[in-house]
């Protein structure tokens, strides 16, 4: 509202400066108006008076004259008529009010009129002098009108202008408060606040500003900046996400480069006593007989070192790294045939598949070995979440997604096998961490931490990645991205 108050202040002074200035201007042209028409009214009634009691005088003689002028004085109710000697002494009651001097010389049939105050007087008067034509040239007629009336007359000219001035004033100073603040005031007041929101950081208030002039422009230019800054922003933080996500998928793959070399070199190392184990252990169950303890025991420390070899085997197979070789690929018949090779093992822990696929193929270019391993790690660690047992839903889908920050590409239509349980889900807190080497929430013994990070690198190494989505209580779901790609 400060803008308005300038506005509605300069506007009033020029307001007044025209006005006082016409205002003075008309003043001054009426009063002289008003001057002129007394002097001419005075004029013409000296020179009828003057000019009836000089012809009086010489036909009858100066007293008839006398009280003719006296007549005249008597019928004039705004004017003073006399009959003067300019010759007469100073303070004489025949003499003129103004002084000798100040009359100047008068010719005969002339007037002279002068602006004069009398002594005892409360305003000026206007003195009209006018010289008989008659053999005495000091006798002459004098006029005097009060100028109270144009005294009076300039004081309600100026009252009446400064009343319209004050009037005239109120009423552009209202009008251009309300227009102000309705086109002025208010817009500016919301361009401010948005300026302010924008310094705060809030770039989703727009600004809605019918006026077709400068602030209209200017909040429809505000508006644009704020789609701009909020469209860099989001480039910004994007660009910092994919950033942070390559970072971080530099270090994982650093940790599964030097778990693959730790894991090669313990391989290597272990593999032999193990074979030396299971050998040894095999000779003593076979030496004595099945009912006894102690082919019990051998057949036990065969077992272990068995699954000791099948970790140490996994682990080789992590660390060898072997480039997928991808052929066209049914991953309907990949996904059951993942399906009956687990049946067994979903049997035993009360476990049951569901299948969801379409009727007819669904082709992508993969290695169905390395894939079929990547989906088998999912399958068993989703056979793993349910002790209670239950569904298990594996399923064949296209969707259309967004890629994750750390992958790159366009939104688009991907192929999608999602692994689907309904047991205890994941923690949030461990959910960051899932895909890590030798991370694991299971229980001793029931995992090495090692089947999700080969899964998650197998589809990697097929141009896709692994998404989920769990929660505490409500199961997980793994879901695997791959690209499409032409059947065959």
């Amino acid at each position: 509202m400060r803008l308005t108050r300038k506005l509605t202040l300069a506007l009033a002074c020029a307001i007044l400066a025209v006005l006082g200035v016409n205002g003075f201007i008309r003043v001054h042209q009426k009063a002289g108006l008003f001057e002129v028409e007394l002097r001419r009214d005075a004029q013409v009634l000296g020179r009828t008076v003057a000019g009836a009691a000089a012809w009086i005088w010489r036909t009858v003689g100066e007293s008839t004259a006398r009280e003719l002028v006296e007549n005249a004085n008597e019928r004039q109710s705004e004017a003073s008529v006399r009959w003067v000697w300019l010759g007469a002494p100073a303070g004489s009651a025949r003499g003129p009010d103004v002084p000798r001097e100040r009359i100047g010389p008068l010719a005969a049939g002339t007037a002279h009129s002068i602006r004069w105050r009398a002594p005892a007087a409360s305003a000026e008067s206007l003195y009209t002098y006018y010289s008989l034509a008659i053999p005495l040239p000091d006798r002459a007629i004098e006029i005097r009108e009060s100028l109270e009336a144009e005294r009076a007359y300039v004081r309600q000219t100026i009252v009446g202008g400064v009343v319209t001035t004050g009037v005239l004033v109120f009423l552009c100073a209202t009008v251009t408060v309300i227009i102000g603040a309705a086109f002025v005031g208010r817009p500016v007041r919301r361009l401010v606040d948005q300026a302010r929101r924008v310094g705060r950081g809030d770039l989703s208030t727009r600004l809605f500003v019918r006026q077709r002039d400068e602030i209209g422009e200017l909040a429809a230019e505000t508006n644009t900046m704020c789609d701009r800054l909020a469209e860099t922003r989001r480039r910004l933080e994007d660009e910092t996400l994919a950033r942070i996500a390559a970072l971080e998928q530099l270090r994982h793959a650093d940790r599964l480069t030097t778990v693959g070399k730790l894991a090669a070199g313990l391989a290597h190392e272990i593999g032999t006593p193990l074979n030396v184990i299971t050998g040894h252990a095999q000779l003593i169950a076979d030496e004595y007989p099945p009912d006894g303890s102690a082919h019990e025991n051998a057949l036990i420390i065969a077992q272990q070192a068995e699954r000791v070899a099948s970790i140490i085997r996994q682990l080789l197979d992590f660390a060898r790294q072997r480039s997928p070789q991808p052929t066209h690929h049914n991953l309907v018949a990949l996904v059951r045939k993942t399906a009956a090779l687990l049946t067994a093992l979903a049997h035993k822990h009360g476990v049951s598949f569901e299948v969801d696929a379409p009727d007819e193929d669904v082709w992508a270019r993969v290695d169905p070995a390395q894939m079929q391993q990547a989906l088998t790690n999912l399958v068993v660690n989703g056979i793993h979440a349910m002790p209670e047992g239950g569904t298990l839903r594996l399923r064949v889908a296209q969707r259309s997604v967004r890629p994750p920050l750390d992958h790159g590409g366009s939104p688009g239509e991907y192929h999608c096998l999602e692994v689907l349980d309904w047991g205890v889900g994941i923690h949030p807190d461990h959910l960051a961490r899932v895909f890590e080497p030798f991370f694991t929430t299971k229980d001793v013994g029931e995992g090495t931490g090692l089947g999700l990070s080969v899964s998650y690198g197998i589809v990697r190494e097929h141009g896709g990645w692994i998404g989920v989505d769990s929660a505490p209580g409500r199961g997980s779901r793994f879901s695997i991205f791959l690209p499409l790609e032409p059947t065959t």
